[in-house]
């Protein structure tokens, strides 16, 4: 099948998972999502809080079982301590994962709970989800969140938070000299040369302006939470 990825639209409810494409190898038993990038949420900060107060729990689908390794798909279907105690099977020790999705994107999210005895961090949550690969049809790009851990959140024009597009081929990082910078460089570009209008994921090394690829690449990034409107990356490109 020929395709390009930025004709599917995976980030309308109303479609659930229609356009979703996972990559599946029966003989070494993957089952992964094939275009967007798979993302890990745990430190507890603002910005996660707001994203996990509107999702919403449901029951286990495919696409969960895509986010979790093969052998710990039943652990979908067990209840959490929190929730029964006496009927979870690993008592107090509870590593139960919880299938939930996000209501203004349609992204699967599984929760992952780690209530170990005896460990200092007695309860963790982790959140392991897909970024889209694009804002919905008629959402613009407001501003880059970069959170103190690191992790990528998009503003959008009308003040949605969402996990910023990024697609599987090409990661994000920043700090040094390498791909993962030069390709969330190329993103920024893109967004800030369209006036936020294109927010596909993907954009080519070669769109990514120098003044937004020096800024990504600097230590400065690193400093923190940040946020750099739309306004600040077009004021980047006519530096």
């Amino acid at each position: 099948m020929t395709h390009h990825y930025r004709d599917l639209n995976l980030t309308d409810p109303a479609n659930g998972y229609l356009h979703f494409v996972v990559q599946a190898e029966a003989r070494l038993g993957v089952a992964r999502s094939l275009l967007n990038a798979e993302v890990s949420l745990a430190v507890q900060t603002p910005f996660l809080q707001e994203w996990v107060a509107r999702l919403v729990r449901c029951e286990p689908n495919a696409l969960h079982c895509a986010i979790v390794e093969p052998r710990q798909i039943p652990t979908l279907f067990h209840p959490c301590i929190e929730e029964d105690g006496e009927a979870s099977p690993v008592a107090a020790d509870c590593v139960c994962r919880k299938a939930m999705y996000d209501p203004e994107f349609g992204l699967p999210v599984v929760v992952q709970h780690a209530n170990i005895t005896g460990s200092a961090d007695v309860t963790r949550w982790i959140y392991r989800t897909f970024a889209p690969l694009a804002l919905r049809p008629h959402d613009s790009f407001g501003s880059l969140i970069v959170d103190r851990d690191g992790s990528l959140w998009v503003r959008t024009g009308e003040g949605i938070l969402s996990l910023l597009p990024q697609s599987r081929a090409l990661g994000y990082d920043f700090g040094y000299d390498g791909g993962g910078p030069h390709a969330l460089a190329a993103y920024l570009s893109q967004v800030a040369a369209t006036d936020g209008q294109v927010t596909a994921a993907g954009a080519p090394y070669a769109r990514a302006h120098p003044a937004i690829l020096a800024w990504t690449q600097s230590s400065a990034v690193e400093q923190g939470a940040r946020e750099l409107t739309l306004i600040d990356l077009k004021e980047m490109r006519r530096s």
